[in-house]
């Protein structure tokens, strides 16, 4: 398949990309390109190939939802730089 100016021209407005007429010759090429490994693509077999596993066919593994606090401020407190108690202590920005 060939994509001819006027195609291009059209694809670009449905795109809503801003084409001069002097670019229109080169994004006519690419897209043409692109067309080119399609057809490379629907020459392939795959015919015994199993489909990748994704998330329309596996269930999802969920953990029980239980509210928690982490129990682990102690940990989280130690990366700090400076602290007061249980808090962060940040430089002070408003006078």
């Amino acid at each position: 398949m060939s994509l001819d100016l006027a195609t291009t021209r059209r694809i670009a407005k449905l795109a809503r990309i801003g084409l001069e007429d002097a670019e229109l010759e080169a994004t006519r090429q690419k897209l043409n390109d692109i067309l080119g490994w399609i057809d490379q693509l629907a020459e392939v077999d795959v015919e015994g190939v199993p489909p990748m596993v994704g998330t329309e066919t596996e269930a999802l593994r969920q953990r029980a939802d239980k509210v928690t606090d982490g129990n682990c401020r102690d940990a989280l407190l130690a990366c700090a730089p400076e602290t007061s108690g249980p808090f962060y202590t940040v430089p002070k920005v408003v006078e």
